[in-house]
This record gives structure tokens, sequence and C-alpha cells, in this order.
């Protein structure tokens, strides 16, 4: 899947994929509607990794969205419902910024996310600049470094709002596997 995923980078997104937020909004996460970029996190309310990464990826999202870049969360277990969604949200301290539930795993595919947290950066021309970790905090899964010395996704977004290249357009998350949404169902 990886191979795939390094394949990817740098492709145009089909920005026609358009799913409703929590509040019930129809939003289409994958287009550039204005500004110079979009993040999308993938997250789970139930992955310890992914909920440590609530206040910075809140952070990240207040500190660019007046740059440019738009933020989503989006939520990958399609079990989980539109109001436990916005609890999980609330009680981690996530922003204003849309929640979607990808009950198909239609974002989840189209961006490649295998892991939660993980985010794919969009730009306004549908291709995706970056995709993969936040920063590097943990090492592997449950070992955590003492100190984040890689601001991966901050560089990415501070390379594509001065112009140029993201020197690294891909990195391996760590986190929770995110299962085919046929895993769900069973």
């Amino acid at each position: 899947m990886k191979w795939l995923v390094a394949l990817a980078l740098g492709s145009i997104l089909h920005p026609a994929v358009e799913l409703r937020d929590v509040d019930g909004v129809q939003r289409s996460p994958l287009r550039v509607t204005s500004g110079r970029a979009s993040m999308l996190f993938f997250v789970t309310h139930d992955c310890p990794v992914s909920n440590y990464y609530s206040h910075e990826i809140r952070r990240i999202c207040d500190e660019y969205k007046n740059k440019g870049v738009s933020c989503s969360l989006v939520y990958v277990d399609p079990t989980i419902t539109d109001a436990q969604a916005k609890k999980h949200a609330a009680e981690y301290g996530h922003g204003d910024y849309p929640k979607i539930v990808d009950r198909e795993h239609l974002l989840v595919k189209e961006a490649g996310a295998d892991v939660t947290p993980e985010v794919v950066v969009v730009r306004a021309d549908g291709s995706i600049a970056y995709r993969g970790r936040i920063d590097n905090f943990y090492a592997d899964y449950g070992k955590p470094r003492r100190m984040v010395t890689e601001h991966n996704l901050r560089d990415a977004l501070d390379a594509i709002l001065a112009g140029k290249a993201v020197e690294r357009p891909s990195t391996s998350p760590v986190g929770c596997f995110i299962p085919d949404v046929e895993f769900y169902r069973n």
C-alpha cells in the first residue's frame, strides 16, 4: 500500500467527493475553494495517538487559517454517530473547523490515508502537497520522544505558502491503522 501512497503524491485528487459534516453541511473537503491549501486530518475517537494530537491539530488549524489554509477533521470509524463525533471533538479541544464522518471511506481511499492521525494537504490545483505525520513526537507506537525535533506538517505548510516545493512531501505517520470499511460491518 505504501508504494501506492508514494505514487499518488502530487497526483490530482477527485474533488467531487462530497460528504455532510456532523452539523449537516454539505462539504467538498478535497476541493480548495478559497485560499492556498486544505488540510484533512484523519482521526478516530479511540486511538490514543490520535487523541494526543488533538490540541496540536487545533493549534495548527488556528495558526494557518488566516494564511489561507483550511482544515477538516475526518473521523474514519463509520460506526460513530455525528453526535458522538461532536462530543469527542469538544472533549478533546478541537476547534470550529468541519468534522466529517467518512462512513464509506471515500476520503480515506481518495487521499490514501492509512493511519490515525495522518494529515493530507491538498493544494488549490487539487494535487497532494504533503501526506504523513504532524511531527516526530512518536518514534514508534507507544514510544514518544522527549521532545519534537521535526515539525513536518508545519514545514510543508510554510513551503507551500512561500511558493516553494515541499522538501519532504511524504512521511510515515505513527498511530492506529485504519481498517478497511468492511471491518466495521462485521
